[in-house]
């Protein structure tokens, strides 16, 4: 077992015995719930959007380079600069050169997971620059030097004192239970950022080939502040992004308000096409697209699990997982948690070191089942298990119980004879590895078999 899967067993078991964690995120995620719920209540045919959507994103992937290549000649001639990032470490370099020719003391950064990837704030901070979190969520877990607990809503796991006692021991405020003073003082605090920061950082949620332009989703207009004040501003996008048509957003964009948050549409969804233009009175001077590998390709080789990459990080799975709603998202120790990060993590980060999280699922299909694009996540859950196996990275002991076991199945004579002591270590060693034993009794094997009891009764 590596370091990373034994302290995933650890943490996990603190935090499914936590009863306050567990009290905070079913009461969060009842209210999405109810909120999506009433969303799905007005599409007219749900089914069929999710399936021209997985049609469409199908069509995406297997054609990512044509329109990743589209998408850049479109970007590039309204005056944009495209960097093509192969992995975190190319991604950040040229990042710093763009900061050292601004000469930047301050970043404002709307919310992004592939700036969490790459541990962008880190290496800014090291940099001798001021990276602001803008995004109330992220800027409450940034106060507390924490990473997103969640893909869409990053401080899903505090309460509302949690927050006070956040701002009071970091802001210096006076103790407070209006949510609205709360607000009022990160509003205050941040609105002098965006016009002293010199480069400005967000994300995208879709590429759009056709146009060149890069769609935005957000509820709280950082975004677009972000990315209009300061005179630059660098979108760190996946490559998986793309999709072919800015006329896919009316789909696309319902879709992932619904099941990320139960909305009809976000508040505010923009599209950037690169910068500001001769007769344009607003936007950056320039603007910078990277787009991120960092391990998509791996899963872009693979067919059978090629599908992952359709993801348009809603969210869905990970408020119906019931593992994650027991163990939470800082458990995972990754940038992606949740059914999708268990599915994508060992691909983009190291199969040996992270194949245990896709054995943390209970492969219920649940998160098959809410996803917009209808990725199949149980089954890939279920590849990468059979990959990790197949690699060898499975536990020595675990391999040989298996072994015995099999063998015992192949040879039912053999298994018939062997003393039901040997069968209770084979079976002590599988339900070991899978912590069975750990808070229940240890199962154990009747003395005489099914065949020997039938052949009794004559």
């Amino acid at each position: 077992m590596t370091t990373k899967a034994a302290q995933f067993q650890t943490d996990s078991d603190t935090k499914a015995f936590d009863l306050e964690h567990r009290r905070k995120i079913r009461f969060n995620i009842g209210k999405y719930n109810v909120a999506v719920q009433t969303g799905l209540g007005w599409y007219q045919d749900h089914e069929l959007a999710r399936e021209r959507a997985s049609y469409l994103k199908a069509k995406s992937i297997n054609n990512l380079d044509h329109y990743l290549l589209e998408f850049e000649k479109n970007f590039t001639r309204r005056g944009g600069k495209v960097i093509w990032a192969q992995n975190a470490e190319e991604a950040l370099t040229e990042i710093g050169k763009i900061m050292q020719r601004k000469h930047a003391r301050s970043v404002v950064k709307a919310k992004s997971m592939t700036t969490e990837e790459i541990h962008l704030n880190h290496y800014l901070g090291k940099n001798g620059i001021d990276s602001i979190e803008t995004d109330l969520g992220e800027f409450i877990v940034q106060l507390n030097g924490e990473r997103p607990y969640h893909i869409v809503t990053p401080a899903m796991h505090l309460s509302k004192k949690d927050i006070t006692d956040i701002f009071v021991k970091h802001l210096k405020i006076e103790p407070t239970d209006d949510a609205q003073q709360l607000v009022l003082t990160a509003r205050h605090l941040l609105r002098g950022k965006y016009t002293t920061a010199e480069v400005g950082v967000t994300g995208g949620n879709f590429l759009l080939a056709d146009i060149g332009g890069i769609a935005v989703t957000e509820n709280e207009g950082n975004a677009r502040l972000s990315a209009t004040f300061p005179k630059t501003h660098i979108a760190i996008v996946g490559i998986e992004k793309v999709i072919p048509s800015v006329h896919d957003l009316d789909l696309f964009w319902p879709l992932l308000s619904t099941s990320g948050t139960g909305q009809q549409v976000t508040v505010y969804n923009t599209i950037y096409t690169g910068p500001r233009q001769p007769l344009e009175k607003d936007g950056p001077e320039e603007m910078y697209v990277v787009l991120l590998d960092n391990g998509r390709t791996n899963l872009l080789a693979q067919p059978d699990k090629r599908e992952a990459l359709h993801c348009i990080r809603c969210g869905a799975c990970l408020n119906v997982c019931p593992v994650y709603k027991n163990i939470g998202g800082h458990t995972y120790e990754a940038t992606y948690s949740g059914p999708i990060g268990s599915v994508i993590t060992p691909h983009l980060s190291g199969l040996e070191e992270n194949n245990h999280l896709s054995f943390a699922s209970s492969l219920c299909g649940a998160c098959s089942s809410v996803c917009p694009v209808k990725i199949n996540i149980h089954n890939i859950l279920l590849k990468n298990r059979q990959q990790s196996v197949a690699a060898g990275y499975s536990d020595k002991e675990e391999q040989r119980a298996i072994a015995l076991w099999l063998y015992g199945m192949k040879h039912r004579w053999l298994w018939d004879m062997a003393p039901t002591s040997g069968k209770n270590w084979v079976l002590s060693r599988l339900l070991g590895e899978t912590g069975w034993n750990k808070r229940r009794e240890g199962l154990q094997i009747a003395p005489k078999s099914f065949k020997q009891l039938w052949k009794v009764r004559g």
